[in-house]
């Protein structure tokens, strides 16, 4: 089946109701996009999705209810007609990976401008794929290079917003003063905390602005 005319349908997927209320208002500010519902799990988005065959489903990965992944493995299952968009603060290959071969039709994060999500929403509402550019580096990376960039992503190059985060931690400044600085969650800071701590292959703030040093990647 294919998409009708009219406002792109969605169906919002998050186990964070605030989540889901910012996005809800951020789509009803445009007249392209019509949210039709919104699910707190994948096993639930299921079942909305094929009692209301949206054009689009902006899934979240990591939730208790039942996993982002398991959700688009489903969908695929039960033949839905709906385009997945995977919308998460997590771009590592474990979840990358798993999300694109279940059937994701795109990978967005969660720190996204807003423009950048409706043109992302209107691509996998066209099956077309869209990926963040973090993700579609790990891709290539991946591609290329298999043995290196299988199972680690210590030595991997850091990306924008992490260096923008690492230069913050190095001012000493704390999660929620850089959460306000650039305009991202608490929960979002820690995410990009966590990959570029990995990446560095350190463990804590003060470990990872001295191996920032080192190799001159702060200055």
């Amino acid at each position: 089946m294919t998409r009708s005319s009219g406002p792109i349908t969605l169906l919002l997927v998050d186990d964070h109701p605030v989540v889901r209320d910012g996005l809800r208002g951020m789509f009803a500010a445009s007249p392209d996009f019509l949210v039709l519902d919104e699910a707190p799990d994948g096993r639930e988005s299921v079942e909305l999705a094929e009692r209301l065959d949206p054009d689009v489903v902006l899934m979240d990965l990591r939730m208790p209810g039942g996993s982002g992944v398991a959700a688009i493995t489903e969908l695929v299952r039960r033949g839905l007609r709906c385009r997945v968009l995977v919308l998460t603060t997590f771009d590592t290959d474990s979840d990358v990976i798993p999300a694109i071969e279940a059937g994701a039709t795109g990978y967005i994060l969660k720190d996204a401008p807003r423009d950048e999500l409706y043109d992302a929403v209107r691509a996998a509402a066209e099956n077309r794929t869209v990926l963040s550019p973090s993700v579609a580096a790990r891709l290539v990376a991946r591609i290329r290079n298999p043995a290196e960039t299988a199972g680690t992503d210590e030595g991997r190059p850091l990306s924008a917003r992490e260096r923008d985060i690492l230069v913050l931690v190095a001012k000493g400044a704390t999660n929620r003063e850089i959460a306000k600085t650039l305009f991202i969650s608490e929960a979002t800071v820690k995410t990009h905390l966590t990959h570029l701590y990995a990446k560095l292959g350190v463990n804590d703030r003060a470990a990872a602005v001295a191996t920032a040093y080192e190799r001159g990647i702060l200055r």
